[in-house]
């Protein structure tokens, strides 16, 4: 029996990577440093080209159980809530790209990936297995973990996120860095909010220095809540933080009474440092790649940072089994992904710029700023070509 893909990390990449391998008949065996499975509880969005990805895995039934479908987004103004219609999904996503754009809590998409791959292969996930490093020859990996027990594959997928033990190997980085804005985080039971605030659209509050974001999850049972702040006073060492409503009612005084509704609904306000890192020139190198953060951390002024770690995994199947020399099947896959990932890193960067322009600080420039940067043609421009993306059609 040939040897096993290994993957470095558990995360939505990692798991998209395995699920894609194991449906295409491949070993597989990730290993994740966590000792239980389950990711921290916050929302994603995930537009037609990740939903695409996962519905060729075969999981269009069990994300429909768990996902909410937003009908649009909507811009509104930071201080008086003035609202401007950005573009329509529901029914208008699937016209338009075959596929919907699903806004998920984080666990239940991770939980939804974990019960699909052990369906398939119970004991592929290694779970409380830490990587430390990695050696290869002509024609395998060895990867050793922190009990000291060590695992020979094909190849090596480091799955392992921004902190990511397989890039430093790979390229000598030292740790992220703090990017110079912090996200609150939090979900709230829907049946908290005020009538008003419980609507099936997903809501970017725009303003000076900062912005807002909500939209509903599991089937509109819970309300995410994520706002974003430009500070220097991140001296935490954790990257994640437990804080507290007084705080995050702080950092958004002055901002309109529905911002702070939801934010005194939140069950728990956490606080997350956005790290970054220079993009790679490269990710492989002979029988080691990597995926999603590993490879291009992305901000999330895009919602595309969970859309990229999947279209990875799935990519990353195809060309494994597309492609017999495994070494080349990593560059192929590299080098289909490197030019759009990076382009969606620094386009990211430019939409937080966009919703945290000065322009936006009195509400007479902030209505002719939101009329020039989010004008129809402008917001096809800006997004057309990320949902129309196709996984199964990408040339390796």
């Amino acid at each position: 029996m040939p040897d096993p893909i290994l993957i470095a990390g558990a995360g939505l990449g990692g798991l998209t990577a395995a699920l894609a391998l194991l449906r295409r008949g491949h070993a597989v065996r990730v290993f994740e440093q966590a000792a239980q499975l389950g990711e921290v509880g916050a929302g994603l969005q995930l537009s037609a080209n990740a939903t695409r990805a996962l519905h060729l895995l075969g999981l269009a039934e069990p994300l429909a159980h768990v996902a909410a479908e937003p009908m649009g987004k909507e811009i509104r103004l930071w201080s008086t809530g003035q609202t401007w219609k950005l573009f329509d999904l529901g029914d208008a996503s699937v016209a338009e790209y075959g596929h919907p754009y699903y806004t998920l809590y984080r666990p239940d998409l991770h939980r939804v990936l974990v019960e699909a791959i052990r369906a398939l292969a119970p004991d592929a996930l290694c779970l409380g297995a830490r990587c430390e490093r990695f050696a290869q020859t002509a024609d395998g990996v060895t990867l050793t973990l922190a009990d000291g027990s060590e695992h020979r594959g094909r190849v090596l997928i480091g799955a392992d996120g921004v902190h990511s033990a397989v890039r430093r190997q790979l390229f000598g980085d030292g740790p992220a860095v703090y990017s110079g804005c912090m996200a609150w985080r939090g979900v709230i039971p829907i049946g908290r909010l005020p009538v008003e605030l419980v609507r099936p659209v997903g809501t970017n509050w725009v303003g000076p220095g900062r912005h807002v974001i909500h939209y509903p999850l599991r089937g509109g049972q819970l309300m995410n809540f994520v706002g974003i702040v430009e500070t220097d006073r991140w001296v935490a060492e954790s990257w994640t933080q437990r804080g507290t409503h007084a705080e995050c009612h702080a950092d958004f005084e002055g901002w309109h009474d529905d911002v702070h509704a939801l934010i005194r609904h939140i069950d728990v306000p956490y606080r997350w440092a956005l790290m970054a890192r220079p993009a790679l020139a490269r990710w492989t190198q002979d029988r080691v790649t990597l995926l999603g953060d590993a490879a291009h951390p992305t901000l999330p002024f895009l919602a595309q940072g969970a859309a990229m770690a999947i279209e990875d995994g799935f990519v990353l199947g195809r060309a494994l089994a597309e492609i017999d020399d495994a070494p080349e099947a990593l560059r192929r896959y590299e080098a289909a992904r490197h030019d759009r990932t990076t382009r969606i890193v620094e386009k990211s960067t430019e939409n937080g710029r966009r919703f945290h322009n000065p322009e936006l600080a009195s509400a007479s420039g902030a209505a002719a700023y939101v009329d020039r940067e989010w004008r129809p043609e402008r917001v096809h421009e800006r997004y057309h070509w990320l949902f129309e993306y196709r996984v199964d059609e990408v040339v390796l």
